[in-house]
């Protein structure tokens, strides 16, 4: 997750990205278009005090998996294991670990949220640092590492992690010989995966696995004077292509491989990488990006506001599409100790749900694009209560955040969100019976230290739509505009609706016909999450619809007054309907 901090050390680069068709998106056994969101679990698999797995104990997966459904709505988390838990030596796999493992994914699947398994690495390996280092990793086990004789390493006048990617001779190294197989270190990698795949297909529900992230982040250690895009193509593909004949081996050949660029690659200063030289990848792959805007970590001071990350979300949609495959956004956040933060989480999730700023949508939603799935960066819920020994040393103990190169992401800590909710309890579709033609969403969530900021609407309703105006004005709201395919699905669309917009005090404006206040029949509903106990989600039926029909859903939390007049939702239903008919 450390992208962003190569940042400092490229050159501006000027880009100018043509917009691509959009492919099609994911969809669920009822044939609808689906929407994953949710968080990863976690950047405590890093660390020995957890066992290099997520959580401690069954027992908090399964109190993670409760919260994160009834805080937020999650549907999908990318869950975290280790080289190093896998295989501590050589000839063993730990299949106790693997175990563990799999107990804390069935806490989530059995709760209807699907499961990425994400293979993690930062800096390769931990036992590349000594006991006294600034720094460490993750990732690769002891036994590799003692066979390659690397240098001692020091990342040299160093103020930033990622700068270890390109000085640490140590680190480069280890990465170097990875990608050219010496030693076998990528045969025996793709061994202990092998086992892995193995082991955990009847152990964990299938059918919810989305695939498997072979290498996080990937960094490529030498390029040999050779360009990103070409490294790629020369070392990364073939391992991609590898990894993805153990998975049709082992019996996951209908899971893709969510396949990562290089990590420098869209991180705001310069670029290297992006897979944009190879062939077309197709439904067996899944363009897995991340996303962390290193100008604002680094070196500028401005807010983020509407539109801000709308360029770098779109960068990965029409990369995705270059390549003939679904894109997966599977890390993106901010620290959470800068009063910008819950400003900048918002801008990301604006990009992630259109291509368009909140000032144009309403003028040009034809554009809206396809709604990207995506995973933050993290949930941790030991934030703040670690006691993690950097690099073993009992002097160097770590207990603040995430206790780790010191960093502090975690969005949750001592049972409870750490912005303010309206940044991460979204509207937003989980699944469409049909294919997302627009979607947008007004959140008004403040900027500052625990939501005590600025609130500002970014999604504004030209005056040319004064009925829609006056119903959304200063209230959080969401408008989605979906068509049906040929043939009926037999299946209601679904969205996440979030806590601060109350079943009795919702409105709904559609071509399905209007609602002040939810009820749990009609073809407008209000049902609870699969899995969930308080979250909920907006049932839209439109059963009995010519094949091909377009539909449009404004979604609008009114919890401001008892009921919203007749004369008012029939107002803007006239205007949204004819609104939605020029798209």
């Amino acid at each position: 997750m450390r992208a962003f901090f190569v940042a400092l050390l490229l050159l501006v680069v000027g880009l100018v990205v043509p917009v691509q068709p959009a492919v099609a998106a994911p969809t669920d056994s009822r044939g609808r278009e689906i929407v994953l969101r949710g968080f990863n679990v976690s950047g405590s698999t890093k660390l020995y005090e957890n066992g290099l797995l997520p959580f401690r104990s069954t027992a908090d997966a399964a109190t993670a998996a409760v919260q994160m459904r009834n805080l937020t709505g999650a549907n999908a988390i990318r869950f975290l294991i280790s080289w190093e838990g896998v295989q501590p030596a050589r000839d063993r796999i730990d299949t106790a670990y693997l175990d563990r493992a799999a107990d804390q994914i069935r806490q989530f699947t059995g709760r209807g949220i699907r499961v990425l398994i994400d293979y993690h690495q930062d800096l390769y390996s931990s036992h590349l640092f000594h006991r006294g280092s600034w720094y460490t990793g993750d990732g690769a086990p002891k036994w590799v590492i003692d066979a390659g004789d690397y240098p001692t390493e020091s990342c040299g006048i160093c103020v930033l992690w990622g700068q270890n990617m390109l000085t640490n001779n140590a680190v480069r190294s280890a990465a170097y010989d990875f990608w050219r197989n010496r030693y076998g270190v990528q045969d025996a990698y793709l061994a202990q995966a092998r086992a892995m795949l193995t082991h955990l297909r009847s152990r964990v529900d299938h059918s919810m696995v989305l695939g498997i992230d072979p290498f996080n982040e990937p960094f490529d250690g030498g390029l040999d004077g050779a360009s990103g895009t070409t490294w790629e193509a020369t070392w990364m593909m073939p391992f991609y292509q590898r990894f993805r004949a153990v998975m049709d081996a082992t019996g996951w050949s209908d899971r893709p491989v969510y396949a990562e660029p290089l990590v420098f690659w869209n991180t705001t200063f310069g670029e290297a990488g992006g897979l944009s030289t190879i062939a077309p990848l197709g439904s067996r792959y899944v363009f897995n990006s991340h996303y962390y805007d290193g100008a604002r970590i680094t070196l500028d001071p401005t807010p983020a506001a509407d539109g801000t990350y709308s360029a770098a979300m779109n960068r990965i949609r029409d990369r995705a599409a270059a390549l003939d495959t679904t894109a997966f956004v599977s890390e993106f956040g901010n620290a959470m100790d800068s009063s910008r933060t819950p400003w900048m989480i918002r801008a990301m999730y604006q990009g992630l749900d259109s291509r368009l700023s909140g000032a144009t949508f309403w003028n040009d939603a034809a554009r809206s694009g396809p709604v990207l799935s995506a995973t933050q960066w993290q949930w941790d819920v030991y934030s703040g209560q670690h006691r993690e020994l950097m690099n073993g040393n009992p002097d160097k103990v770590q207990t603040e955040g995430d206790a780790w190169n010191g960093e502090d992401h975690s969005v949750i800590a001592n049972g409870a969100l750490r912005l303010d909710p309206r940044v991460l309890d979204r509207l937003y579709p989980s699944a469409v019976a049909g294919r997302t033609v627009a979607f947008a969403y007004e959140d008004l969530a403040r900027d500052g230290f625990a939501g005590s900021g600025r609130q500002q609407a970014w999604l504004t309703v030209p005056s040319r739509l004064p009925a829609i105006a006056g119903l959304t004005t200063g209230r959080q709201y969401g408008v989605l505009v979906w068509r049906e395919p040929p043939a009926a699905l037999g299946a209601p669309t679904e969205l996440h609706l979030p806590a601060s917009f109350p079943s009795g005090r919702t409105a709904v404006v559609s071509d399905l016909g209007t609602r002040s206040g939810l009820t749990t029949t009609g073809p407008i509903a209000v049902g609870t999450e699969v899995g969930a106990t308080t979250a909920r989600r907006l049932l839209l039926d439109a059963t009995g619809s010519a094949p091909g029909s377009t539909h449009v859903a404004l979604v609008v939390n009114t919890s401001d007054v008892a009921a919203i007049p007749a004369a008012t939702l029939t107002a803007a239903r006239t205007e949204l309907l004819a609104w939605a008919a020029t798209l």
